[in-house]
């Protein structure tokens, strides 16, 4: 996650600790900060992102787990959720997303969430808000959630058709009212793709009117559904000003005094344009922005590192994008010895990203900061887990690849074919 208000206005988070390895700061809410902190990004535990079950009541396009309104077979039942939740705490891991198909269908949540807050792992819910009713709101609430997380895809009618059902919109927009109503925590998700990226400045007015206090921005990942759209991905100069909006609208929040937390997610190029959007005008402000940068490492310390994905049956993946590669099934193995584990050829790789990197993120001269940023989409892109990220948006001369360091590439075989708008970015 970049956040842009912490590197571009100086907010601060809970998760400073997390991202940057600086002092967090309570909430709007008072909601306590994350308190641990580490001499490096890569000694982080995990956030582990578990699809409490599959099941979902809607039918996105861009589902990274494919879910449909069905029950399937093999999901871990309550005790072996508990047992599950126990082992995390063993492995000390900061916090656990409660995610799906929509976590909400699954009868014994709110129990599970419980038992999570009373290990001390910090409960977070992702969900596609529909069903969230006024019990429900008082129930999340009061089971120790610290942050939910609705996903929208757009205002009424876009989001309508992303989600497969009519409707779904102002359902979500219920849920909202009923979060806020008890207090609780709450957030926008949007997934970036040309069907909402121009509606950007209303997706920024909504959040200020609905006074929603954070809002996280998706790159898309090609998994599950979302390996069809292919299309709707953002072109790099989509990106760019996508990129622009959200650095613009997010400054002016913090000029005006509004208390609301802007991140985009699953590219780490936004930390670098940014720093280079601020290189010209705020020398200061970038320097800060590229030593935090340089702390969390980018792509380096994510996948694999900071961040896990159990399934609904139990199997360890690289990260919730990556379901068709297992590390092992916590039925067997506790998560400590599968996450630690580098036997596992792709685990070792992700364990220490900066030496397997191939193409053009190998040589950029911002690698510290990135990192490659997301191995998944490399891999889903060009079959290789370490082939460059198709969706860095910067030139190659922004990045300092010059002809010498583009026949090192061409000795390497290690030239990757980047999206024909690339050339064209200005």
């Amino acid at each position: 996650m970049i956040d842009i208000g912490k590197l571009l206005c100086g907010g601060r988070s809970t998760g400073d600790a997390l991202r940057y390895g600086t002092e967090s700061g309570p909430d709007c809410h008072g909601n306590r900060p994350i308190e641990m902190k580490y001499a490096s990004s890569a000694e982080r535990r995990p956030i582990v992102v578990w699809t409490a079950t599959r099941t979902c009541n809607l039918s996105c396009v861009h589902c990274y787990t494919d879910s449909s309104n069905i029950k399937y077979a093999d999901e871990l039942d309550t005790d072996e959720g508990l047992a599950m939740i126990n082992d995390l705490a063993d492995f000390s891991i900061p916090s656990l997303l409660f995610s799906g198909g929509e976590p909400l269908t699954r009868k014994d949540l709110f129990r599970l969430i419980e038992h999570s807050a009373g290990k001390n792992i910090r409960p977070v819910i992702s969900t596609n808000g529909t069903l969230i009713d006024r019990e429900n709101a008082r129930n999340i609430k009061n089971s120790g959630v610290v942050y939910v997380g609705i996903s929208l895809d757009g205002m009424e009618e876009v989001n309508d058709r992303f989600r497969g059902m009519k409707g779904a919109f102002s359902k979500a927009m219920k849920g909202f009212e009923h979060l806020i109503a008890v207090g609780q925590r709450v957030g926008l998700r949007l997934t970036l793709t040309k069907r909402n990226y121009t509606d950007l400045h209303k997706i920024f007015d909504f959040i200020r009117e609905e006074k929603i206090n954070r809002a996280c921005f998706y790159h898309l990942v090609y998994s599950g559904r979302g390996g069809n759209l292919f299309k709707e991905d953002l072109t790099h100069a989509e990106s760019r000003h996508a990129m622009e909006i959200i650095f613009e609208r997010t400054a002016g929040f913090f000029e005006s005094g509004i208390d609301v937390n802007i991140l985009t997610v699953d590219n780490h190029t936004d930390g670098v344009y940014l720093y280079l959007k601020q290189k010209d005008t705020d020398k200061d402000r970038a320097e800060a922005i590229k030593k935090l940068l340089e702390w969390n490492g980018g792509g380096a310390n994510s996948t694999g590192i900071g961040i896990a994905s159990i399934d609904q049956s139990g199997n360890v993946h690289p990260d919730q994008f990556w379901q068709d590669y297992t590390f092992g099934n916590i039925r067997k193995r506790s998560f400590a010895d599968i996450w630690l584990d580098e036997t596992d050829p792709l685990m070792k790789g992700l364990k220490h990203k900066p030496d397997y990197i191939k193409g053009r993120c190998s040589l950029c001269i911002y690698k510290g900061m990135c990192n490659g940023s997301m191995r998944v989409r490399a891999f889903r892109t060009y079959n290789d887990p370490w082939a460059p990220d198709p969706q860095c948006y910067l030139t190659d001369q922004e990045i300092g690849l010059n002809d010498l360091k583009r026949n090192l590439l061409q000795e390497k075989n290690e030239i990757f074919p980047m999206p024909e708008e690339f050339t064209n970015v200005k």
